[in-house]
């Protein structure tokens, strides 16, 4: 047998070592390489996922930049509008995606801020506004009645009719300039003006009549059971109300239909219930109306209207002040319906007529055998009806009546204002209306003639009881 030789044996020995060591190595490769695709594959996705974050931060940036510009362009001009106009809608975001997100939250806390600092502001210079214009009105309306008061003196100075004429169709405008002053300084904050004694409500309705063009057109029914009157602290503040809504009726009315006022009394108060046969609101306009009626929110001059229109305002200011009620519906008659609500306490009293008997141009109440003296024009040339104390055919109390003459008063029920007596037979006022009702009409220059005549009658009777000074025939017609 052939030997192998030695150095042969160490040359197998070393290849077969190197062989191994080549495997060894080239798995160990194979595995890098696989280690490396892992992480090269890895790398690849984390770098798609950030490209992926950013194209999704770039887009989202843009969309705040868009909701911060729609912010500034759309959402707050919309907001300043709304805050004059409540019915104006103010847009929400415009991606929806931030509903509930920190920008929707920081973008609504910008809202309401800039909604508080604008309301803030409207409301002081409102206020301002207000204090001037209550400090004109006060200067004013004292001036107006100074004005009135020398129209007064100077209608009892001179006895020309025609003269007569011209002094009371200036004191007329001077009330139209009078109440819408008057009105205006209410709205402000201001006080009426005028402090009045107790009046009873068929003369303070009339008064409040007088103070308007076409008061020829309002019809007064009296459905008083009692000589009910008005407290001296509310008559005027009840005046201007009744005025302002007699005005808005003979307004939105035709010319030629009538504004109908009826007196009625409750248990617990006496109401005023104008209706007009006019053109009517809308539920909105009803509900507006409502609102500023009830005198609950504070008033800004700016919600009034261009031009302003402060009737209704300064009745809801009267009304919150001084405790009745207004409340506007449509009227059966097909225009509105205005119903002035005075509680009897503390607002309403009753007066006794022999001491304070009625004025002539107040309306009799309704009552079974009695005539209804229902008004429904002032005299031609009067704008106001005469005082109380200045009227022949005043009712008065006799100085021995008789038991006829009077009418035993029924007890009160409870919460019911107290009934009054009879000063007259029905019989004597009977005579009376059919004397009255038999008299021809009289002519423009006759009826000056006479109310020329009344004036300086009623002076010269006050001056020779050594009574107070001649009052103008408008006394009680401004209650």
């Amino acid at each position: 047998m052939t030997s192998i030789p030695e150095a042969l044996l160490w040359c197998l020995s070393a290849g077969t070592a190197a062989a191994v060591v080549l495997a060894a190595l080239s798995i160990r490769a194979r595995g890098q390489r696989a280690g490396l695709r892992t992480r090269l594959s890895a790398a690849e996705e984390q770098n798609s996922a950030t490209l992926h974050s950013n194209t999704e931060l770039s887009a989202r940036l843009r969309a705040t930049e868009a909701e911060i510009r729609h912010l500034a362009g759309t959402r707050l001009p919309d907001l300043t509008l709304a805050l004059a106009h409540p019915h104006v809608p103010v847009p929400g975001l415009k991606d929806a995606r931030f509903a509930g997100t920190e920008t929707d939250h920081a973008l609504s806390a910008v809202l309401e801020q800039v909604s508080d600092a604008i309301t803030k502001e409207r409301s002081r210079v409102d206020a301002a506004a207000q204090s001037t214009l209550r400090g004109a009105t006060t200067t004013i309306q004292a001036l107006l009645y100074q004005l009135q008061t020398a129209l007064q003196e100077m209608q009892h100075r001179y006895d020309d009719p025609s003269v007569a004429q011209d002094l009371l169709n200036a004191d007329f405008l001077n009330e139209q300039a009078l109440r819408r002053i008057q009105a205006t300084g209410v709205v402000c904050g201001a006080w009426p003006g005028l402090t009045r004694e107790d009046s009873y409500l068929a003369e303070l309705v009339v008064g409040a009549t007088s103070r308007l063009r076409g008061y020829e057109r309002v019809q007064v029914s009296n459905q008083l059971r009692d000589p009910v009157a008005v407290v001296a602290r509310a008559v005027e503040p009840i005046a201007i109300v009744v005025t302002e809504l007699l005005a808005n009726a003979l307004h939105h009315s035709h010319r030629e239909l009538p504004v109908t006022i009826t007196l009625q009394q409750g248990n617990r108060g006496a109401s005023v219930i104008v209706d007009d046969y006019g053109v009517g609101m809308h539920d909105d306009e009803i509900k507006a109306a409502m609102e500023l009626l009830s005198g609950d929110d504070s008033l800004l001059l700016t919600q009034l209207g261009d031009p302003p229109r402060s009737g209704f305002a300064a009745a809801g200011q009267l009304v919150r002040q001084y405790g009745f009620g207004v409340h506007v519906e449509p009227s059966p008659y097909g225009g509105v319906r205005a119903v002035v609500y005075i509680p009897g306490d503390p607002l309403l009293t009753v007066l006794d007529e022999s001491t304070q008997p009625m004025s002539v141009m107040a309306p009799l109440p309704h009552r079974s055998g009695m005539p209804d003296r229902s008004h429904s024009a002032l005299p031609t040339g009067a704008t106001t009806p005469p005082p109380a104390a200045s009227a022949p055919a005043a009712p008065a109390a006799p100085a021995a009546p008789s038991a006829a003459s009077y009418e035993a008063p029924a007890p009160p029920a409870e919460g019911e204002l107290p009934r009054r007596r009879r000063r007259k037979p029905v019989s004597e006022l009977d005579e009376s209306a059919e004397r009255t009702e038999s008299l021809p009409p009289r002519s423009p220059e006759e009826t000056g003639s006479r109310w020329a005549a009344l004036q300086r009658g009623t002076e010269s009777g006050r001056a020779a009881a050594q009574s107070e000074p001649p009052r103008s025939p408008e006394g009680n017609a401004q209650s």
